[in-house]
């Protein structure tokens, strides 16, 4: 497909990624604005900053920010001061001082590194070697290969949520950063205070897992298309009615959710923050007998033949179906719980992300909202006839912080739910799959050159993989023919390869 076609294919049919991080010593010295004194009545932090403290971390300010908090001079008081104590730089020193194991653990885990993740899309643009983390992606400001041109993507665009980064301030998706991306409040853009949490909540969980990925599907939620038109009749401009950038339609959340279970109670931290990783949560630790009887989850108790989960969620007990059905122990080896049990799933096709370098915007007009606030940002305020002058095309790397030139734009072909697409896993395993690496990837350059024109991956079947979509529900009466249009589909799949096998 031509530069051409794919650049009116995304503004017809347009709709949204995730974007980057920050750097150790930049995140460290984030510009602190001065604070007016809210209680002249106290000496040092307190004096303008107010700050509720959980028992446990009810010591000086000093202890994790350092700084000096016996001046009342802001100069002299934020001499070495550490802005973001938790952040991933700094977490060693001051988090690591009481909780040196999990601190440990947690800086090589897979919310850390997110080396799954960027491995995926480096794998499929050609990268021959799999790197341990994300900062360790290289830097090309002049991409010459496909692959750094991916690179590109990943720093600016693509990785907005890990704890290096403090999201885009939308008003449900700012956070904190390091430990406290997971443990502190935020309530628009700001920590609700400084009480820490012990058990996370979905709340901060959905900071990071918006957008059409998982987590935001367990709450129901499936995101506009970003195109103005599609988005009708819900667009809107206020933050309060998309808080996560885009509005969502509400769709049938996960039977789990409805019931008040909440994230943590099936991804505890040990899966979730541990390196090396133990072993991920399954359906049938809950609910096949079997395992039960050889090892009860943590949050799982016996009574009477009764087998409960005690949900931090909404701290009740709740009755743990059993898998009885005949389906169960038919198919339990060779197909994901999902393939059933799934009531719709994530099939955004065509993502087509465009890197531009030249002052030619004004035909994103109805894409301003994309999910990145820097982009809608730049759009915004370049498209607005009030204003005489323009900001250069220019966003952030968001592992190091540094301004580089070149927005990303990003939009769909199609964005859709209802249609459950199946395939085999890497062990022949029956999975639902999403289009998660049906990528395409442009650039023009500043000169206006065409360096990339719709370059996909190195991905079979449209660039489909493997997901668990958190939309469990009861499996209903056409999981079999789910199955078998699957089968058939195979067969003549097969047999348009002339194998027959």
């Amino acid at each position: 497909m031509s530069f051409l076609s794919l650049f009116f294919i995304t503004i017809l049919f347009l709709a949204g990624c995730s974007e980057p991080t920050t750097t150790s010593e930049q995140a460290q010295e984030a510009e602190i604005a001065t604070p007016a004194i809210v209680n002249p009545e106290h000496n040092g932090c307190q004096r303008c900053h107010m700050a509720q403290l959980d028992h446990n971390h009810d010591f000086s300010c000093s202890t994790c920010h350092n700084g000096n908090e016996t001046d009342n001079n802001q100069q002299i008081a934020h001499d070495g001061l550490i802005a973001q104590p938790a952040h991933p730089s700094a977490m060693n020193k001051t988090c690591g001082t009481c909780h040196a194991d999990q601190v440990a653990g947690s800086a090589q885990s897979m919310h850390f590194t997110l080396a799954n993740k960027i491995n995926l899309v480096r794998t499929s643009f050609g990268a021959e070697e799999k790197l341990t983390d994300l900062t360790k992606i290289p830097v090309a400001d002049t991409p010459e290969t496909i692959l750094q041109l991916a690179d590109d993507l990943l720093r600016r665009r693509c990785l907005r949520c890990h704890p290096y980064f403090s999201g885009d301030p939308y008003p449900d998706v700012k956070h904190g950063t390091g430990c406290a991306a997971c443990h502190l409040d935020f309530s628009k853009g700001s920590p609700t205070s400084h009480t820490f949490l012990a058990t996370p909540g979905d709340k901060q969980c959905l900071q990071c897992h918006y957008g059409n990925w998982v987590g935001a599907d367990y709450h129901g939620r499936f995101e506009h298309d970003f195109n103005e038109e599609y988005r009708t009749p819900f667009l809107s401009k206020e933050l309060t009615v998309r808080p996560y950038g885009v509005e969502y339609h509400q769709l049938v959340p996960d039977i789990h959710q409805q019931k008040g279970m909440i994230c943590v109670d099936c991804h505890s931290g040990a899966e979730l923050m541990n390196k090396p990783r133990t072993a991920a949560v399954t359906c049938q630790d809950c609910h096949l007998q079997a395992n039960l009887d050889q090892a009860l989850p943590l949050n799982v108790s016996q009574d009477n033949g009764q087998y409960l989960l005690y949900s931090k969620g909404d701290n009740k007990y709740h009755d743990l179906p059993l898998m009885r059905n005949p389906a169960h122990t038919a198919y339990q080896e060779a197909i994901d719980c999902q393939v059933c049990h799934a009531q719709w799933a994530f099939n955004d096709t065509g993502n087509n992300l465009l890197r531009n370098d030249t002052r030619a915007y004004d035909q994103f007009w109805k894409l301003t909202t994309q999910g990145s606030w820097e982009v809608e940002s730049f759009l915004e305020y370049n498209l607005n006839p009030d204003f005489t002058t323009t900001r250069p095309p220019t966003m952030r790397d968001k592992i190091n912080g540094e301004e580089k030139k070149g927005i990303w734009y990003q939009g769909y072909t199609m964005r859709r739910w209802e249609a459950i697409q199946l395939g085999r896993d890497a062990d022949g395993k029956i999975s639902v799959m999403r289009p998660v690496l049906d990528l395409h990837l442009s650039w023009i350059d500043e000169k206006y050159k065409v360096r990339f024109d719709a370059v996909a991956g190195h991905t079979a079947d449209k660039g489909l993989a493997p997901y668990i979509p958190h939309t469990t529900g009861p499996a209903g009466m056409f999981y079999r023919q789910r199955l078998r249009d699957f089968y058939r589909l195979e067969e003549l799949k097969k047999k348009e390869l002339g194998t027959g096998k």
